[in-house]
């Protein structure tokens, strides 16, 4: 059983049914709100674009780095007569990205809960766009010798903790917009992000590789999609300074039931929540790993293909995720969002053992369907998982807990998934190690939807945070 929060302990039983969201309290209680509608609507739409638009730059950030370690930085910066040594290194940068994580989920989450929103999901849009850029203008190992790996690796550390502490705050600020009934449609703004973003960087990479020379991209050409950074923050910035802060955050102010000790509380009061959201996380980040990331490594050094060819499957999954991820949040909303995981966990645990024999052959199309088949599957599960994490901790500690969650998880998820793919690959020669990893991570993902909640009782919370406050008798005016 969850921790109730110590705020409704005691409640009284013969009070009046609360509005079932913000908006509801709004239109029940105007002269308390003062909300007016169609504002209220406007705002909802903001902040849906600001999450989606923020993520998506910050993901493209990321996953712009990600493919440029699978693609070109294991010469550039980790030189080895072997290729696969070369890109194992490659990708230990890439792990630094996630291990650094939860520093910014510990940190930012913390700042959420306590200053707001907002404020923090602009720091951490400047911190990784500045780490981005930088890497853009980051001279290579030939250049400036051992030098460039530790630049590299500081900059990659630096762009995790922005990642560490947008996502959570991504997602609070469209779903605490939003009707807490429709969670996983507003929250999954925030999960559109990484295949836009990743949609982004490998279109920008493919378009770099076609119009480059083999010589000039790896010399020159990998840069611009780096550089090209800093246009993207400044727009992401221009639409967040818009927004005003969450009207759930707004109540908590009011009502000065900001946490003080937040890290602390979650830890304490909710560790069957932090523990369900964690274990949730690990199974599709390890498979989004492997089919945006590692099999452009796979599909290049193993099947022979040319890199155009990878990075075109990788961009036709990532583009029908833009437009599924949202579906599948709503989706879940309509059904249990449990089952719906829980199916999708199954599903994401067998198709890698359909997917490497069929793939085998080395052409394209078998290759780019088995991709976008497992980015589907992918979407069911990342499209609700939002909602999920966020649903699971109080609206006063949702910020760090759902961070921490997120952050926490990607360490024994993402961060290690490139490179333990990589030395299974090595070790054993056979995609059956492989598939096997994933099917691991998708059941640990099981046990975590197994001991996570529903979404009525978030709702509930929601509510009562958003319903006007009845006067106790001793605040009430004695008779004269």
């Amino acid at each position: 059983m969850h921790d109730t929060p110590k705020g409704d302990a005691g409640a009284p039983r013969n009070e009046p049914e609360a509005p079932r969201n913000a908006a509801d309290a709004a239109q029940s209680h105007p002269a308390r709100s003062g909300i007016d509608v169609t504002a209220k609507r406007s705002g909802v739409r903001r902040a849906f674009i600001a999450s989606l638009t923020g993520t998506a730059l910050e993901w493209y950030d990321f996953a712009v780095y990600s493919a440029a370690a699978a693609l070109v930085f294991g010469d550039l910066f980790f030189p080895s007569e072997d290729p696969l040594t070369g890109t194992l290194l490659a990708f230990s940068t890439y792990a630094v990205g996630y291990l650094s994580r939860p520093l910014g989920g510990f940190v930012f989450g913390r700042l959420g809960d306590v200053i707001g929103r907002k404020k923090v999901l602009i720091a951490t849009l400047v911190l990784i766009g500045v780490a981005t850029f930088a890497i853009g203008l980051l001279p290579a190992y030939g250049t400036i010798g051992v030098a460039a790996p530790i630049a590299l690796v500081v900059l990659r550390f630096a762009q995790g903790v922005g990642v560490g502490g947008e996502w959570g705050g991504a997602v609070l600020l469209s779903s605490e917009f939003g009707d807490s009934r429709r969670r996983g449609f507003y929250a999954s703004a925030a999960q559109v992000g990484p295949p836009a973003g990743n949609l982004l960087a490998n279109g920008v990479l493919a378009a770099l590789g076609a119009l480059l020379t083999e010589a000039q991209f790896e010399s020159w050409g990998w840069r611009v999609a780096f550089l090209l950074s800093g246009v993207l923050v400044g727009f992401g910035l221009w639409i967040r300074a818009k927004l005003e802060e969450t009207p759930v955050f707004k109540a908590m102010e009011a009502e000065q039931s900001r946490p003080q000790t937040p890290i602390r509380e979650v830890f304490t009061t909710q560790p069957r929540a932090l523990t369900a959201a964690i274990l949730c996380r690990v199974g599709p980040d390890v498979l989004y790993a492997m089919f945006t990331v590692f099999v452009l490594t796979y599909a290049t050094q193993e099947l022979d293909m040319s890199r155009g060819s990878a990075l075109a499957a990788v961009l036709i999954g990532s583009s029908v995720q833009v437009f599924l991820m949202p579906l599948a949040g709503a989706l879940s909303d309509r059904v249990n969002r449990r089952l719906l995981y829980g199916v999708s966990a199954i599903a994401a645990a067998v198709w890698p053992f359909v997917f490497f024999p069929m793939a085998a052959g080395g052409s394209w199309l078998p290759l780019a369907a088995g991709v976008l088949v497992a980015l589907v599957i992918h979407c069911c599960l990342y499209g609700p998982q939002a909602a999920f994490i966020a649903e699971q901790f109080s609206p006063r500690l949702r910020y760090t807990g759902s961070s921490l969650a997120y952050t926490l998880a990607g360490i024994i998820g993402g961060a290690i998934a490139p490179l333990l793919f990589t030395t299974l690959l090595s070790a054993y020669d056979s995609w059956v190690p492989l598939a096997l990893y994933i099917a691991l991570a998708s059941a640990i993902s099981l046990v975590g939807v197994i001991l996570g909640r529903d979404p009525e009782a978030a709702v509930d919370e929601d509510a009562q945070l958003a319903a006007p406050k009845t006067p106790v008798a001793a605040d009430l005016p004695l008779p004269r």
